[in-house]
């Protein structure tokens, strides 16, 4: 449903100049008017919670927050709508995330709690903000000039364990899960238990079986996997049982900097032959290994150079992390700076790949686009093939000492 405005498309690289329009040479960014610009990752909601309680009353999304008295000073703050409309943001992926010290209490509770701020913030702005559920919904509120505003959940702690609580977050509007914050859950290990001084161990040895079945759930339901933040053999297990493309809605290349947070070269070409995609974290700490305060925008550069070298071009986008992070690379400052990234990747150096239009294209959302659809087409796929709701329970034995919060009920077998 790809719809170009005409009338701003024959005015690209115009500037006005007495009354007449004087051609300039294009720029990279020019590509954020003729697609959407897609940020897999973005934690205002956690902002919401811990800062004003959801009260969205005590919140001007429409005020550029970095004047603001008290937002101004807040470390994490990035985000507001007259820098996002700066950035020419085309589509968000909004996060509902709690801590990991909700897990086996009241995770879920938290959740729905960001799953409603999410969509409350979205009807409390409609000239700017357009809920989407789908590819299509995509195209349609950037056509309409709006911000498709799209549900994530972050952390499969927020499943609590249930298959059931994945299928009402998909019916809510919640389009992908990473499958682990972390901590590691019942059924699968979070990024820490790949560095030995993190403090959490490696507990299952990748995903078990009652993981490998949320993953096909989610493939059923039509929501995308997200590797985000899960340690490196649940990044292979993952792949190899999906039979829809996954994602690292934000992460960045482990051979630019060796975090765990990062994806290896081997599990790039992995998201490859998946079909998936790989979106570019921008947080000093796991861009510049060497001295996070000196990162810089050619930072995030060289990983997502590193990314279309490994796994290609059509496996590459942006997934900023901004507002669930604190420190951000110089160049980058605020989600008003994105048409500097691509002007940059348009300006490549002689050692660099060169970045064509359409290369662009795919970076700023065409390559999400592709993915989610691909993740739908599977979900019909299944659905014609009458496949039923996956019926597992996790062992009550995987819950190990963590049975405070729950009744002895057939939730778990």
């Amino acid at each position: 449903m790809r719809v170009q405005a005409p009338v701003l498309t024959c005015l690209l690289g115009a500037t006005l100049v007495a009354g007449l329009f004087i051609r300039r040479p294009a720029r990279g960014s020019d590509v954020l008017y003729s697609v959407p610009l897609i940020d897999g990752h973005n934690d205002l909601p956690y902002n919401l919670r811990s800062l004003v309680k959801n009260q969205l009353a005590n919140f001007n999304f429409s005020a550029n927050l970095s004047d603001d008295p008290y937002w101004g000073n807040v470390a994490s703050s990035f985000t507001d709508l007259p820098r996002l409309r700066a950035g020419r943001v085309g589509a968000q992926f909004w996060v509902a995330y709690v801590g990991c010290s909700s897990q086996f209490k009241d995770a879920v509770e938290q959740t729905l709690e960001q799953v409603d701020v999410i969509k409350r913030l979205i009807n409390a702005y409609p000239d700017d903000l357009q809920l989407a559920t789908s590819a299509n919904d995509i195209w349609k509120a950037f056509n309409s000039g709006k911000i498709a505003s799209l549900i994530a959940v972050e952390g499969g702690h927020s499943l609590d364990n249930r298959l059931a609580i994945l299928r009402l977050m998909h019916e809510l509007g919640v389009r992908y899960v990473t499958l682990t914050h972390s901590c590691n859950t019942p059924w699968g290990d979070s990024s820490p238990a790949d560095d030995i001084n993190s403090g959490v161990p490696a507990e299952h040895n990748g995903l078990t079986d009652y993981g490998k079945v949320v993953v096909k759930e989610m493939n059923r339901l039509g929501i995308m996997v997200d590797l985000s933040h899960v340690a490196y053999k649940v990044m292979v297990d993952a792949i190899n049982v999906s039979v829809a493309p996954v994602i690292f809605s934000h992460s960045s290349a482990y051979a630019v900097c060796s975090h765990h947070r990062n994806v290896r070269d081997d599990v790039l070409r992995m998201v490859r032959d998946n079909g998936g995609i790989v979106m570019v974290n921008f947080y000093s700490g796991f861009i510049n290994c060497t001295n996070a305060a000196d990162a810089t925008l050619d930072d995030v550069v060289d990983h997502i150079n590193h990314i279309r070298v490994v796994a290609g071009v059509d496996h590459v986008g942006i997934g900023s992390d901004y507002d669930g992070v604190d420190r951000v690379p110089t160049g980058l400052e605020d989600v008003s700076k994105y048409p500097d990234l691509f002007d940059r990747l348009a300006n490549s150096r002689p050692w660099e790949p060169e970045w064509s239009t359409e290369d662009l294209e795919k970076l700023a959302g065409l390559n999400l686009i592709r993915v989610l659809e691909e993740v739908e087409k599977v979900r019909d796929e299944l659905a014609a093939q009458a496949l039923k709701p996956y019926e597992e329970h996790l062992a009550k034995a995987d819950l190990g000492d963590n049975t405070r919060c729950i009744t002895d009920n057939f939730s778990f077998s």
